[in-house]
């Protein structure tokens, strides 16, 4: 596309109609991605990656292992006005990495069939939600753990947070990317 643009004699941002140098633009964007992975936007596809799952899912492994010795005979799995409700032996704190690879291949293709995302970005947003659903387990993951030796008591507002971070930032990813495919059209 640059070559294309170089060989007109005047080009202006304000007229630059990148239609006549890209004939087809999802395909484009798919062979351009580690450039346009430069901007803000990236961060859909940074969230989405296998990358940031496996990072997840270690992370999980790491803290609990780290954390284990640590820890009570038992630890707390469910809360109700900062009281533990529920308490398991403290083995269970390694069922979160085993729980992020559940989601990631028994529940992902679930997650892509049953919402139907037969759309250009069903495959990134299945991705991003799944590492999200990751990202989740491994915040009550360091919640229980937190909880356990008193520091935090509530975990309704730590989900809240997530939730309200995560959802803002594909809802503006995926509207950038929407208005770049529409610019063009």
């Amino acid at each position: 596309m640059c070559e294309k643009m170089l060989d007109e004699e005047s080009i202006s941002y304000e007229k630059l109609q990148v239609e006549q140098y890209v004939t087809e633009l999802q395909d484009y964007w798919k062979d351009n991605q580690t450039v346009f992975k430069l901007d803000s936007v990236s961060f859909l596809y940074i969230w989405g990656s296998m990358l940031t799952w496996i990072t997840i899912t270690v992370l999980c492994l790491i803290i609990g292992a780290l954390s284990y010795s640590k820890l009570p005979t038992e630890i707390p799995v469910q809360w109700s006005k900062g009281v533990a409700t529920s308490l398991v032996n403290k083995n269970w704190i390694f069922i979160c990495p085993v729980i992020c690879i559940i989601i990631r291949y028994l529940l992902k293709p679930f997650i892509y069939a049953k919402l139907q995302m037969n759309n250009y970005y069903g495959e990134i947003i299945t991705e991003y939600l799944t590492n999200y659903m990751c990202f989740i387990v491994l915040s009550v993951e360091i919640f229980s753990i937190l909880f356990t030796f008193g520091v935090v008591k509530s975990v309704v507002v730590l989900l809240f947070v997530d939730t309200a971070i995560f959802i803002g930032l594909l809802v503006v990813g995926l509207t950038k990317m929407d208005l770049r495919g529409k610019e063009v059209l």
